[in-house]
């Protein structure tokens, strides 16, 4: 299953995330999950792990051309020419001549997003990248990049699962033809709330899935982008078998009400590591 991007490339529905694995445990995840049949994997200058995603990729048996890779413009990075450098960074790390897609991790000024998006939309003209967009921005943070970009961000990477559904944000985005993609698509510390909630098991039950593949199944049905995280092989194998079963409109209605704005991760208008140098 795969959805268009607005640069006419395709993007898999599910993808691996990465955060928070490193080193042999990051290089084993992204070998099994493309051996399963994953073809999309999730990384960022942030998680210290590029190197290993790419030997991961390289390891696999999967052709370069089949694989879907993203990585994240770091917080550290304030300026175009900084962002030049790291994207070149980026993708000798993955041992790479092109990104599919890479974000802004996180926002800050208007004017730092602009001048780093700027560096990106250069890197796209060089074919150093496919894709260009952002992660955790807030609609005025889109607003303000829109009125200077030469190129409208592909997607848009945000905390989203049944308790954060992200639903005036999705229609903004819709309405500007930008892909929103779930990070902690199963609540990630909280993943508990998921096993236990008895709305999510009951649906489950009638299709013989577990709650969280119900849960991941719901945003792939919105036209989100999933992407689950996981080093351990069993889950990252059950976190992709979600394209034999579909919700009913009724389930869906069911998992809408689940939500509580309940946000796990730093409000983007509130983040200050790596920008600040107190």
């Amino acid at each position: 299953m795969e959805f268009k991007l607005n640069s006419d490339y395709a993007i898999p529905a599910v993808g691996l995330g990465t955060w928070q694995s490193t080193g042999e445990d990051a290089h084993r995840a992204v070998k099994h999950a493309l051996s399963v049949g994953y073809r999309h994997i999730d990384s960022a200058v942030g998680y210290s792990n590029e190197k290993e995603v790419g030997r991961g990729i390289r390891d696999s048996e999967v052709p370069r051309d089949q694989i879907f890779v993203t990585t994240k413009i770091t917080n550290a990075v304030l300026t175009g020419e900084d962002a030049a450098k790291q994207i070149d960074e980026s993708l000798a790390n993955f041992g790479t001549d092109y990104l599919d897609l890479v974000l802004i991790h996180w926002p800050w000024t208007y004017e730092r997003n602009a001048a780093v998006y700027a560096a990106m939309e250069k890197a796209v003209d060089a074919g150093k990248i496919r894709s260009i967009g952002v992660s955790n921005f807030n609609i005025h943070h889109l607003d303000a990049l829109l009125e200077d970009a030469r190129i409208t961000p592909a997607a848009n990477q945000m905390e989203c699962h049944v308790s954060l559904q992200n639903t005036r944000l999705k229609e903004y985005l819709d309405g500007k033809g930008i892909l929103l993609e779930a990070y902690a698509p199963m609540k990630s510390r909280k993943i508990g709330d998921v096993l236990e909630d008895e709305t999510l098991k009951e649906i489950g039950a009638a299709h013989g899935k577990t709650p969280t593949q119900v849960s991941l199944r719901w945003l792939l049905q919105r036209g989100i982008v999933a992407l689950p995280k996981s080093v351990t092989p069993s889950r990252i194998e059950e976190n992709f078998q979600l394209f034999d079963f579909e919700l009913s409109d009724e389930e869906m209605r069911k998992i809408r009400k689940l939500n509580k704005a309940e946000r796990l991760f730093p409000e983007p208008d509130n983040v200050d590591f790596g920008f600040l140098k107190l």
